[in-house]
């Protein structure tokens, strides 16, 4: 996948092809549908197949108070978008200048003069330009100027009804539900972050994790023990994954994310790995001994080796 980091580095005559907009947060099973979609009418009109999106969340410049956490950093999501074998993504770095430009000039600037686009695929309720302006009928009507046409995409919704959304994927990120929230992603929420070095209680107590750093990339879950994979340089360990402020010591910082690789003592200090969480497997208990706390820890081992490897 080619990477565009803004408009001015599409290189002249680029296209002619299909695009999709949006934020694509997490870049979900409803996204990798309209991408689906897009790679279906690349092949059969021979186009290249891109994707259009941002550097934040517009919301973080335009009602910051009202902006969620994202899912996934920007280069967490141009990997995700990588993966899906798109041709190119344009990133647009959404600043005031960009806010500020009017529905029609977004369009011709991006879509036409840009992409030079024969197809745009949006959802029913995509809106762009400044304010907000710019809706789905006058994208179409737009396109019939300009030369393009504009596909609308369904919703996903399994069987609940509700619409896959970053925001449900956050509520059940917020509940611990790793396994639910996997099944809507269509890949493993993960955090990616450099191993730092910690107070090493659980090397003393025989469970040597690694701990990331707090400006850690990615969504962190609810707090609690889970199972999940802890990949550094490209090989893939089984762990248990401790995601909390460790109530049985005082002084851990909040939000910390600890990953013990069965059964392997790692030299990971400085790397930066990528860890995955597959399952929840309790929530975060404060224990008044250090003997009960050690044979919670390995029931927590042996509960995780059974999801991830048995």
């Amino acid at each position: 996948m080619r990477t565009f980091e803004g408009l001015g580095a599409v290189p002249p005559g680029f296209g002619p092809s299909v695009v999709t907009i949006g934020k694509f947060d997490g870049v979900h099973t409803g996204h990798r549908a309209v991408i689906d979609r897009v790679h279906d009418i690349a092949a059969a009109e021979d186009l290249r197949s891109v994707v259009v999106t941002f550097d934040r969340n517009p919301l973080e410049l335009l009602a910051p108070e009202k902006c969620p956490d994202s899912l996934v950093s920007v280069r967490q999501k141009l990997e995700l978008l990588g993966s899906t074998g798109v041709d190119a993504t344009l990133l647009l770095p959404f600043d005031r200048a960009l806010a500020s430009v009017p529905a029609t000039e977004f369009v011709e600037r991006v879509l036409v003069d840009a992409l030079h686009a024969k197809a745009v695929l949006v959802g029913a309720d995509f809106r762009y330009g400044a304010r907000g302006a710019g809706d789905v009928d006058l994208l179409v009507d737009l396109g019939a100027t300009f030369g393009f046409r504009v596909e609308v995409v369904d919703d996903v919704r399994p069987e609940s009804g509700r619409r896959v959304s970053s925001t449900w994927i956050r509520e059940l990120l917020a509940e611990g539900d790793v396994r639910h929230a996997t099944e809507l992603l269509g890949h493993a929420p993960t955090v990616s972050g450099i191993v730092v070095h910690g107070a090493k209680r659980g090397r003393g107590l025989g469970f040597p994790t690694a701990n990331l750093s707090p400006e850690s990339e990615g969504l962190i879950p609810a707090d609690g023990v889970y199972a999940g994979w802890l990949t550094d340089a490209g090989t893939r360990y089984p762990a248990a994954i401790s995601v909390g402020d460790n109530p049985t010591f005082e002084g851990v910082p909040k939000k910390q994310v600890e990953a013990y690789v069965l059964d392997r003592d790692l030299d990971l200090y400085d790397h930066v790995v990528d860890v995955e969480f597959v399952e929840r497997l309790r929530g975060m208990v404060a224990f008044t001994n250090i003997p009960d706390l050690v044979e919670t820890m390995r029931g927590d081992v042996d509960q995780a080796r059974a999801v991830l490897v048995d």
